[in-house]
């Protein structure tokens, strides 16, 4: 089993990426940035291309204890499995089905949501994708010449014109939003 892929953040000041890679490592960056100019105006942004506002106050321990995720508490279900007891609402025909179905409900249902997950795979990847592009491009981007043309080339689904329509654009801010767009 491999090790989980750390969710890529990054810094922007103006046009100029900053940091790019996990949370903390961004944070610590900015914070330091911020150190030697208090007045430099730094946006970080999220996997998600979505502007998010972080308390860099206190040292790097101080920073790494409140970026740190809580362990969550466990409930009902198979916590040493991943699995978590929750509500499902069906109609009474869908309930007769599942009953009939090897393996029962839980495994029935497990099945199904499966099967749609890897046949929606892509599609969601570059709706996601397009999402955080243009999310991104809002903040950082929608002042810019093209903006307009590059985010309908995005909508469309044509990554060539989406190049093409920020080629005169900053390199951190095109590399940036066609990483996002990509996925």
């Amino acid at each position: 089993m491999s090790a989980p892929v750390e969710e890529t953040h990054a810094a922007f000041e103006a046009d100029r990426r900053l940091a790019a890679g996990p949370l903390l490592a961004v944070a610590l960056a900015v914070q330091a940035r911020l150190a030697a100019d208090p007045a430099a105006a730094v946006l970080i942004f999220d996997p998600d291309g979505k502007a998010v506002d972080l308390d860099l106050r206190g040292g790097p321990e101080a920073l790494a204890a409140r970026l740190t995720p809580a362990t969550p508490s466990r409930g009902p279900g198979r916590p040493k499995l991943g699995v978590t007891a929750r509500e499902v609402t069906l109609l009474p025909r869908h309930w007769d089905w599942l009953a009939t179905q090897p393996g029962g409900a839980s495994v029935a249902l497990r099945r199904l949501v499966e099967a749609a997950r890897r046949e929606a795979e892509a599609p969601d990847r570059q709706r996601r994708g397009r999402d955080a592009a243009y999310r991104f491009l809002t903040a950082l981007a929608g002042d810019r010449p093209g903006y307009e043309e590059a985010c309908r080339a995005l909508f469309a689904g044509d990554a060539a014109g989406f190049a093409d329509r920020m080629a005169d654009w900053p390199a951190d801010v095109r590399n940036h939003a066609l990483a996002l767009a990509a996925g």
